[in-house]
């Protein structure tokens, strides 16, 4: 999912010319060993620089040669029998070593036909070349500055060709610089926008400078949001600060074994290199995996885990895992994190309108600002999107290239029905749901959204005859909603989502739909008599007072409602029957004097019914045995 930061940053991953500089001495090696190895590399699309003759001028480094060296990532430098005895190739190698102030940049020797410590201590073919640059060159702080850069690099690990088969040797070097070059080239978004701060609040959470200890950090928020891109921008600013490197994505779509399985062969493969591991299941992979990463400092990153045993079977703990090591789990369930034990977590909000506008442009325009003569019209897919960033992208390219007329007709449809693939998106998390958090769920983007908490629960208990208290806390611990303030709080295309799910119940008759909120549809049931049995909820909240003319009859078939709620409309008469499995009964200016005769209620809870005519409150209390709530004034 696409979001945040400016395209241009330098705090991201740097955009090198070259993956990989050969340094070599041309007459040894061009034609042969070197020429091999750039073939190979060029082969895999390693993006190799190779000197170009033109490119040397005498002994001199050229500032074109000089630009290829500051742009390159990887140093292959290739230590050959007269590789010394070039003043070029020694003040390139010093140019070389002072371009690793890069954290990125690496220097890998090669010695090809020549003795490792023959470099180090410029001893046989490079002590002589040496000693004739010294009789030559009047300064001879230049040759003490060669022996020390021929030391430094002699002294990093790197490769030793005595004798064999070249091209074997060749495919273990492209082998470590595909690893290395690939380890931290995740695609992070088209259009990042926003995403730099994130990234600094939970680099300070990794605390990646220490090595004490292993740390695990959650990442949480509802569908949409920006977790896997803030992981993936995460992933690519501290990758090279590891040994092994691991991104399992989309580990909620793999709950069978066998892909459990899998992906713990490809955990190995991608830490340890073990490309034919073949494991039977998940007991059989897990010492493997912590006997090969426990001296091991990695990074891991799970994406998208919704079930425990994801966890159990790729981190089942810390002690799995080297010193310094660093986890990092996406997830729309902080209740998870919290029972694998995960104690800093960050949650990822939506954008600011800044922020928003320029995701929304660059996806609706192609272009960071937004067309001025949209500028008005562009705010209100702002507001329907309210900082979704999933939301923002889908639409604005939806959008892209269509006249005013055009995105007016879309976004008053989107507003009516929500867009197919951002619902698609949000539904994961209610599909992940028991049957009971289902219905509350329903219930509060329907309903309740708003509201106290309270109000809501003693609601909903009364009206389902169960506390939703437990399934609340599921609903807040999955992203669902929020508690702030002690008011009930859900993001608008939850809502949408929610409203979605029981419009698609019955798209044409809303009489067979579980719950009702939208007035027109409410007001065509009642007038046109067109309840059922599917109806457990009605609350009708009208904007303003209004005179609403029924036959009364409408709530005679709806046997399963559960919920009545009333406010703000003035029927011409009371309903001619009230069903027996009515529990919550709130009605605002109730137009009659009494209940409906035949209406012997067990169930009713709660009968609350302001500014009515009712005067009998006594005979109430005898006839409604149930009641724990009533409100008559």
């Amino acid at each position: 999912m696409d979001i945040m930061l400016n395209p241009t940053s330098s705090s991201f991953a740097h955009q090198w010319s070259y993956d990989v500089f050969l340094s070599f001495r041309g007459e040894d090696t061009r034609t042969g060993f070197t020429g091999n190895l750039f073939h190979a590399l060029d082969g895999k699309g390693i993006h190799t620089f190779l000197d170009d003759e033109e490119l040397k001028k005498g002994e001199e480094i050229t500032p074109a040669l000089l630009k290829a060296i500051q742009q390159s990532r990887i140093f292959i430098v290739i230590f050959s029998e007269n590789y010394a005895s070039s003043t070029f190739c020694l003040q390139e190698l010093e140019n070389i070593m002072e371009c690793l102030n890069h954290k990125d940049k690496l220097v890998w020797p090669v010695f090809y036909k020549v003795n490792p410590s023959d470099v180090r201590h410029q001893k046989g073919s490079y002590a002589e070349a040496l000693a004739k640059h010294e009789s030559r060159i009047n300064d001879k702080n230049k040759v003490n500055k060669w022996r020390s850069v021929l030391q430094a690099v002699a002294n990093l690990s790197g490769w030793h060709f005595k004798h064999g088969y070249e091209y074997e040797f060749i495919g273990e070097i492209i082998k470590e610089v595909c690893k290395r070059i690939n380890r931290n080239t995740l695609h992070v978004a088209h259009h990042p926008v926003g995403l730099e701060s994130r990234i600094q609040k939970v680099k300070s959470l990794l605390d990646v400078e220490s090595n004490d200890g292993v740390h695990v950090v959650g990442i949480y928020g509802i569908g949409g949001i920006g977790k896997t891109t803030l992981a993936c921008a995460v992933y690519n600013f501290i990758a090279q600060q590891f040994e092994g490197l691991c991104f399992l994505a989309d580990i909620g779509k793999k709950t069978m074994e066998h892909e459990l399985v899998q992906l713990q062969e490809k955990l190995l493969y991608d830490i340890v290199g073990e490309k034919d591991t073949k494991l039977g299941n998940i007991m059989q992979g897990i010492p493997i995996i912590k006997n090969k990463f426990r001296k091991k400092k990695i990074l891991l990153i799970l994406d998208d885990v919704n079930k425990l045993v994801q966890l159990q079977a790729l981190a089942g703990g810390l002690e799995w895992f080297g010193p310094g090591s660093r986890i990092i789990i996406t997830t729309r369930d902080i209740h998870l994190l919290h029972v694998y034990g995960v104690e800093i977590t960050y949650e990822v909000e939506g954008l600011n309108h800044e922020e928003a506008l320029e995701l929304f442009s660059w996806n609706a325009f192609k272009r960071k600002q937004v067309n001025p003569d949209y500028l008005d019209i562009s705010k209100r897919v702002l507001q329907h999107s309210n900082g979704l960033p999933l939301s923002l992208e889908i639409i604005g390219s939806d959008l892209y290239g269509k006249t005013k007329l055009q995105w007016k007709s879309a976004l008053d449809a989107y507003e009516k029905i929500p867009h197919k693939n951002i619902q698609q998106i949000l539904r994961v998390s209610y599909d992940g749901l028991e049957d009971f958090e289902k219905e509350i769920f329903l219930n509060i983007a329907c309903f309740f959204k708003g509201y106290r908490l309270s109000d809501v629960k003693n609601t909903l208990h009364s009206g389902c005859g169960s506390s939703p208290d437990y399934a609340i806390g599921v609903l807040i611990n999955k992203c669902l909603i929020k508690i702030d303030q002690l008011h009930v709080r859900m993001h608008d295309l939850i809502e949408c989502m929610g409203k979605e799910i029981v419009r698609l119940e019955s798209p044409s008759k809303p009489g067979e739909r579980s719950r009702l909120w939208f007035s027109k549809d409410i007001l065509r049931v009642f007038k046109q008599n067109k309840g059922s049995d599917k109806t457990e909820i009605i609350m009708l909240h009208l904007p303003k007072v209004k005179e609403v003319q029924w036959d009364g009859t409408a709530l005679e078939k709806m046997e399963n409602l559960k919920i009545l709620v009333v406010e703000n409309a003035h029927f011409s008469r009371g309903p001619s029957a009230l069903p027996k499995s009515l529990r919550v009964l709130k009605w605002s200016a109730y137009p009659e004097s009494s209940l409906p005769a035949n209406f012997d209620s067990k169930k009713l809870v709660i009968l609350d019914l302001p500014m009515s005519s009712f005067t009998f409150k006594d005979q109430l209390n005898m006839k409604f045995k149930s009641l724990m709530e009533m409100n008559l004034s």
